[in-house]
């Protein structure tokens, strides 16, 4: 049996056997912006699945069985630009969150009685949807134009990397920063040209997932919940969904998806280790760490350079790549005077 409300824009599939995702959903719903379906059973919604494309599944993985990993599994290989939000009881998961993160799962709700932190997931899927649609319909209007379709992607994901920067004052130029970071470390390895420009891009749109994350969260001055942090880590894989839709952006893909994975497999949203980790995703690592100690936030300001050079030194093999990190920390100790001109220029 299934519950449905009539809409003409963003048609969700929710699957979920007790607390009513209706209930916490009631403001968006009624709006002519929403359609909701809800199905007590994953088996049941698959029918559903097959005949009508949805944006958003909202599936209830408090428990988590095998059948539900292939269902799900099915579910992507259908439809890789549906925005899947799960349901997870966190002290009663089964299976580590990096192999569901493998299905490019873009969001995780922590299941209670009211669901009270839902409605912010759906509003990150809602804008995550909205800026993939603007670039699609650019590709299907220009597609026939290389070098007009290559000028028009280009500006519209700048114009969001200006967005997301703009959110807030403190990470102003933050990604201007981290692209010349990179691309100083790569050549002090020898990197080709290709390599660099890649660096350079690479780290220009690295952050480009939070365009679909709450500004609720984003720009939250406290203590971010382990939900909210959990909805903050997923922005490599909304970046990677972001820029899948325009090949010119292939190579930089593997840099937004795997920023934040760590040489010691900690990091996120995988948790790759070491050699898996593509190599250019390792040195913007390096980069996007240096600017973020190293620049104002609400909560501090800049770090000692001292500190940060120990950090450098404590965590290599860690948390970095122990050659990118000697390589970095030899510039910071021989020729600060070229961070000290890109710091003076973003």
């Amino acid at each position: 049996m299934n519950n449905k409300l009539d809409s003409s824009n963003y048609k969700i599939l929710a699957v979920e056997n007790g607390t009513s995702i209706q209930d916490a959903l009631k403001k968006m719903v009624r709006s002519s912006k929403y359609s909701l379906t809800e199905f007590k059973t994953l088996k049941s919604a698959l029918k559903e699945i097959d005949s009508t494309s949805f944006d958003i599944l909202i599936l209830d993985f408090s428990t988590i069985t095998e059948s539900k990993l292939e269902m799900l599994k099915s579910i992507r290989e259908k439809d890789e630009n549906v925005y899947i939000i799960l349901l997870i009881n966190s002290q009663k998961l089964t299976i580590p969150l990096k192999d569901l993160k493998a299905l490019s799962v873009q969001g995780y709700c922590e299941k209670d009685d009211k669901l009270e932190q839902l409605p912010l997931f759906v509003e990150a899927a809602v804008k995550s949807i909205d800026q993939m649609k603007i670039i699609k319909n650019i590709n299907d209007e220009l597609i026939e134009s290389k070098e007009k379709l290559e000028k028009a992607y280009l500006e519209s994901i700048e114009t969001l990397r200006y967005t997301v920067e703009a959110k807030d004052r403190y990470t102003h130029g933050h990604s201007d920063r981290v692209s010349a970071y990179s691309v100083l470390i790569g050549k002090k390895l020898g990197l080709s040209n290709e390599d660099l420009n890649t660096l350079k891009i690479g780290g220009l749109f690295h952050d480009i997932g939070k365009i679909g994350i709450s500004d609720a969260i984003l720009l939250k001055n406290g203590k971010l919940t382990d939900a909210e942090y959990s909805e903050i880590k997923n922005h490599p894989v909304i970046g990677k969904n972001i820029l899948s839709n325009a090949a010119i952006f292939e190579n930089i893909i593997p840099i937004v998806l795997y920023h934040h994975e760590r040489y010691d497999g900690k990091g996120y949203p995988y948790g790759l280790q070491d050699s898996s980790i593509p190599f250019l995703a390792r040195i913007v690592s390096v980069a996007d760490s240096f600017d973020a100690m190293t620049s104002r936030r609400s909560y501090r300001g800049e770090l000692d350079l001292e500190y940060v050079k120990n950090e450098f030194k404590t965590k290599s093999g860690t948390q970095f790549d122990p050659v990118i990190a000697q390589i970095f920390l030899d510039i910071l100790n021989t020729e600060y005077h070229l961070i000290a001109a890109i710091k003076r220029s973003h």
